[in-house]
């Protein structure tokens, strides 16, 4: 029965088109491509992102993660997308998640690419595609981003996502096992997106 709860909250969100990328959510038959695109990657992405656990890109620990999807789109507080090329390829994901209703209205956006896709545009053609669906579908009215201060390839990809620099985070998050300090970004729904 879970099963097919899944699947039936997966199907409810649409797949959205970009230019040369495609995004939808993930499914269970996507884990040998993004097991290996993760495994090939992991030294370009460890330095950006939360440690990883020892067993991060097993099969068990892929059908843990669409588990935690499911429970995050059953509830509307995350939406996860894999972002593929014009060729059906997994390029990497983007997810909007920590949304807030209420007086708020408000989500985090996180991504990350392939090593072997990075620096081509295909995030920033990810960005720009999802950001319809996070104004018009979700109704939020801004999307909040962090990255750390020396991470040019994110800053470049926020401001040319439309994304402006709003602040400066002491020890915002933990990544690559230490606290580190963060830009912080946000795109307006009144926003132009370029």
């Amino acid at each position: 029965m879970a099963f097919f709860r899944s699947l039936a909250a997966a199907e409810s969100v649409p797949t959205l088109a970009g230019d040369g990328v495609t995004l939808r959510t993930p499914q269970m038959a996507d884990f040998p491509a993004w097991s290996a695109l993760r495994d090939q990657s992991r030294g370009f992405l460890q330095p950006w992102e939360p440690t990883w656990p020892p067993d991060d890109t097993s099969r068990l620990a892929f059908r843990k993660r669409l588990k935690r999807y499911v429970r995050e789109l059953e509830s509307d507080q995350a939406y996860p997308f894999f972002v593929f090329g014009r060729d059906g390829a997994l390029l990497g994901g983007v997810t909007v998640s920590q949304i807030r209703r209420g007086v708020s209205q408000t989500c985090s956006l996180g991504y990350w690419m392939g090593e072997r896709h990075a620096g081509r545009g295909h995030m920033t053609a990810a960005v720009k595609a999802l950001a319809p669906f996070v104004f018009d579908t979700l109704k939020l009215r801004r999307v909040e981003a962090a990255c750390l201060p020396h991470n040019f390839a994110s800053i470049r990809l926020l401001e040319k996502s439309g994304f402006k620099r709003e602040g400066y985070a002491r020890e915002y998050l933990c990544i690559d096992g230490r606290w580190q300090d963060h830009l912080l970004y946000a795109l307006l729904r009144g926003d132009v997106v370029g």
